[in-house]
């Protein structure tokens, strides 16, 4: 007349659980990895983007002469938001009578620079070529 109650798990149900989590977790790491890296490039090709259009108000204002400094940009309406906090460095590599080359580079992706150069239209992979 005794009751056998059955509370809580076996080892075979607790490791079974354990098993799907991680063939789950080995799933999904390595694509939040990715999504992570593209959101730096997708960030760092945006700020290269803002910064090309303050180049050409820039040079518009002044007769076609491009800005030579960061902080002409940022005196022409560049600006950086708080989500930038990631973003490494915006350097102006040379600049012409009627052409510009931008190059920046995110913290979390130091082998990728990107640049810009004002006959192309957006930014690409690589250093600025002389």
């Amino acid at each position: 007349m005794r009751q056998e109650l059955e509370d809580g798990f076996t080892l075979i149900e607790l490791l079974v659980v354990v098993l799907i989590i991680a063939v789950l977790a080995a799933i999904a790491i390595p694509a939040y990895m990715v999504q992570r890296e593209r959101a730096w490039s997708v960030q760092v090709k945006s700020i290269m983007r803002n910064a090309a259009t303050a180049q050409e108000s820039f040079a518009s204002d002044r007769e076609g002469v491009y800005a030579t400094t960061v902080a002409d940009l940022i005196d022409e309406g560049l600006r950086f938001s708080a989500d930038d906090v990631d973003f490494d460095d915006l350097d102006i590599i040379s600049t012409g009578p009627t052409s510009y080359c931008m190059q920046a580079s995110s913290a979390h992706l130091a082998t990728i620079a990107w640049h810009h150069e004002s006959d192309v239209g957006a930014p690409r992979p690589g250093a600025c070529t002389p």
